[in-house]
């Protein structure tokens, strides 16, 4: 919002001597946010004067209409200025800019040849000057002295504040709430423009009927004025104010109605009296109404939506925007002006429903004052009649339904307990009684907010306010003594661990929404009884498309890859690690619980919402594609495959000190004959290996991508690592090569060999795997050398052979193993 200073000065009174960076200071003591300083003092540089149109000649030589112009400047001889409008006359008093001017945008004025004449200065436009966006053709003034500084006819001696008005603080979406709010700062005199009008009672007979059919509008007020010139020029004070708040002037009704939504905050409606058949009703939108707003868009009604209507149907999206067919229009005589107070939640959903934002929608989702109505159609009527003409009509029109304040309880030592500042009790009350509240009581306060305060609904609100208006600058600024704490988690540590091992093995971390579409589970090629299809959906997800928490990471770790694809990149190896949601069990035959907002709920309520909070296991995952190593003078480079997601998830593994056994798998979305399950301690934790294609099709991604998820909430922490035991005696190598079945994995092997061993061996590494028909169909061999070592003796080769032979026995007794001869 943007607030000039002699305006705001009309209502605070401000200091004769009180500099820029004092009223910035002032309004970002109260809480405002100030966006930007405009002193339009400083948009037009050198002679800016008011002239007068002496002589025009219209030139026709050229292809379009061009007039030479001699204008009056205060100068012993008129002007010779060429310009192009035509929406002025001889006699008509217009703003010139001299040679030597400056104009906004550094567009600088001077004496040039043009057309066959000397155009010696520039007749302006309000675009030009920077006091409006309108540039339908030059400004011509209604009063001034020829050769007079033309800026302070302009307002551009004025400077303006633009602000930033936090939802919290929708009372100062107006003159009316800054000027309070600077004057409380200042210690200066405020006079509230409401004052300017007399409220005057319900008439019997209104000046249009009108019914109110809805709880959403808690009040409604109509005054008439007839005969009136609703189109006749604003007298220039008012426009110049529209123009420096940022508003075009357009005529009187409408313009009236913005000057008192900016200085009150409380926005009017103007209706062409004729154009109305039948009664005025409020009411909530039928299904398949349409009306066609004032922005010339025709809009489908929502049930939701509160509209008023006449005999021909919906006039206005109440609160919102107004409809054409009962604006205020060039025929206009007889004007209806409405005020209404409407629910803030209501608005902010039509507004957004239709995605149509106005001055008046911000004002009324954020909560107007509904003791205005009466006073705010009181000032329009009276201003379209000073300025217009016609007659006032006696007949009042109001429909009150306001509730009256509820009063708030406050301990009166509450503000100090909580801010850490001693107020005694005669500034908490000062506080309060400058916020507009009432205050009654002793050590604990009766609090009753002003109507214009609807944001203060309970003691916590109190306090803030009593903090704000003391000044934030005695609240002192000490960091408090943070507490020794145990440091990082045995969990937290094991993340920490596993991403950096990761990232030191060429992959990077990335962190996507944990929400997914409805169809990812197809796309996944999910079976239909896979429990991983059953997602919670969110109420309220930030995209319609997504609303369903993801129960894999994988299922919205695709999307960064996707991302990553689209915008070039080939050769990727991403992972992250987060939460994924499985709903608890027996979730959808759980009652729903509602917990309340104004009270601490039971215990029962609460209990009752953790057995529906889903469970949250920590996942990792990771996707590789492209090319493992890239192409160079040494030969192509290496394919990802299913091997470097199994590697993946061993990095994972051994970060997280776990021994990973690696077994053959089938499970979706892995190709069925490229996949590995992931055990920790007999569990299976994850999956690893290459994608089916048919996945990849489905979503963009390129042949032969590699994956692994684990679920690192299902692998153990490990126990403390005892001291290793280094031994000076040297070690003992032996091979041992064993024959199994093709069914049987190198990894099961292993196992069985180490477990076989005992204590003594070091190692087994598998060095070799040989198919031949002489195994046996099949059949494979499977080629380990183990190390063996003991902490106090060389072991003999009996010793190495004795184990060997245990190792052996066991993977016999386990795969049917033999060593092959």
């Amino acid at each position: 919002m943007r607030i000039p200073v002699s305006w705001l000065s009309e209502y605070a009174a401000l200091p004769a001597d009180l500099t820029t960076e004092a009223l910035d200071a002032a309004l970002v003591d109260a809480g405002l946010e100030v966006e930007e300083v405009h002193d339009l003092r400083e948009q037009v540089t050198g002679p800016l004067v008011v002239g007068r149109v002496a002589s025009i000649e219209e030139l026709t030589e050229f292809k379009k209409p061009i007039r030479h112009c001699h204008v009056e400047v205060g100068e012993d001889e008129p002007r010779s200025i060429i310009c192009g409008a035509r929406n002025f006359a001889e006699g008509d008093l217009v703003v010139v800019a001299l040679p030597g001017a400056v104009l906004p945008g550094g567009f600088a004025i001077g004496s040039r040849k043009t057309y066959g004449r000397l155009s010696d200065g520039m007749i302006c436009s309000a675009r030009e000057l920077g006091v409006s966006d309108d540039h339908d053709g030059i400004m011509v003034l209604a009063e001034g002295m020829v050769g007079e500084d033309a800026r302070p006819l302009l307002g551009l001696d004025e400077i303006v504040f633009e602000l930033a008005i936090t939802p919290d603080m929708g009372y100062c979406f107006s003159m009316r709430g800054v000027a309070r709010e600077v004057a409380h700062q200042l210690g200066a005199a405020f006079t509230d423009p409401a004052a300017k009008a007399v409220e005057h009672p319900a008439t019997a007979e209104p000046p249009h009927p009108i019914r109110v059919e809805t709880e959403g509008c808690t009040r409604f007020t109509l005054r008439a004025v007839h005969g009136v010139d609703a189109n006749a020029d604003s007298p220039e004070w008012m426009a110049k104010r529209l123009t420096q708040a940022g508003m075009r002037p357009i005529g009187l009704a409408v313009d009236v109605t913005n000057y008192l939504m900016l200085e009150l905050g409380h926005p009017l409606h103007a209706f062409d009296l004729d154009r109305l058949e039948g009664d005025l009703v409020v009411r909530r939108a039928s299904p398949g109404e349409k009306l066609k707003t004032l922005d010339d868009v025709e809009r489908a009604l929502d049930p939701e939506d509160m509209v008023i209507y006449d005999n021909t149907g919906p006039l206005s999206l109440a609160g919102v925007m107004g409809g054409e067919s009962s604006e205020v229009g060039p025929e206009t005589r007889n004007v209806l002006v409405e005020a209404a107070h409407w629910d803030p939640v209501a608005i902010a959903r039509t507004s957004r429903r239709h995605k149509l934002t106005s001055e008046a929608s911000k004002r009324f989702e954020r909560g107007t004052d509904p003791a205005l109505s009466a006073l705010a159609t009181q000032r329009a009527v009276d201003l379209l009649v000073e300025y217009g003409g016609g007659t006032l009509s006696e007949k009042v029109a109001d429909v009150d339904n306001r509730r009256p304040v509820a009063p708030i309880e406050l301990p009166v030592d509450l503000p100090s307990q909580t801010i850490g500042v001693d107020y005694d009790r005669a500034t908490v009350v000062a506080m309060l009684e400058a916020a507009g509240c009432s205050v009654e009581g002793g050590d604990v306060l009766t609090v009753t907010p002003a109507t214009w305060r609807p944001d203060l609904a309970d003691p916590a609100d109190l306090v803030e306010e009593v903090a704000r208006l003391h000044g934030y600058r005695h609240i002192p600024s000490s960091v408090p003594r943070a507490p020794a704490g145990p440091g990082l988690t045995p969990e937290q540590r094991r993340r920490r661990r596993v991403a950096r091992a990761l990232a030191d093995n060429g992959f990077v971390e990335t962190f996507t929404f944990p929400f997914v579409s409805r169809e990812r589970a197809d796309e996944l090629w999910l079976d239909p009884a896979d429990p991983r299809r059953d997602a919670i959906a969110v109420l309220n997800p930030l995209d319609t498309a997504a609303p369903l928490l993801r129960t894999s990471v994988l299922a919205s770790l695709v999307n960064a890859v996707r991302t990553n694809l689209a915008r070039g990149a080939r050769d990727l190896a991403v992972f992250e690690e987060g939460l994924v949601f499985k709903p608890a069990e027996g979730w959808s035959e759980l009652e729903k619980v509602e917990l309340p907002v104004s009270e601490r709920p039971s215990d029962e309520a609460i209990s009752a919402a953790i057995r529906r909070l889903p469970a949250q296991p920590r996942h990792v995952a990771a996707i590789l594609c492209g090319q493992a190593g890239p192409d160079g003078v040494e030969g192509p480079g290496r394919q990802v495959d299913w091997a470097d997601a199994i590697e993946a998830a061993e990095i994972v593994a051994e970060a997280a000190g776990a021994k990973l056994e690696v077994v053959q798998g089938e499970l979706a979305p892995w190709h069925p004959g490229r996949c590995a399950e992931l055990k920790v301690e007999g569990e299976v934790v994850g999956h690893a290996g290459e994608l089916h294609p048919e996945v990849c099709e489905a979503l963009d991604l390129p042949k032969r991508t590699a994956a692994m998820e684990l679920d690192l909430s299902a692998v153990p922490l490990p126990d403390l690592a005892p001291a290793p035991v280094i031994s000076h005696y040297p070690a003992t190598l032996i091979d041992v090569a064993v024959v199994v079945s093709e069914s049987v994995s190198a990894g099961e092997v292993e196992a069985a060999l180490c477990e076989g061993a005992g204590e003594l061996l070091e190692s087994a590494r598998l060095f070799d795997v040989y198919r031949d028909a002489k195994l046996g169909e099949g059949k494979k061999s499977l080629a380990f050398k183990l190390a063996l070592r003991a902490g106090d003796r060389t072991l003999t080769n009996e010793e190495g052979v004795a184990i060997r032979d245990a190792a052996v026995a066991v993977a016999s007794e386990r795969f049917g193993a033999a060593i092959r001869e």
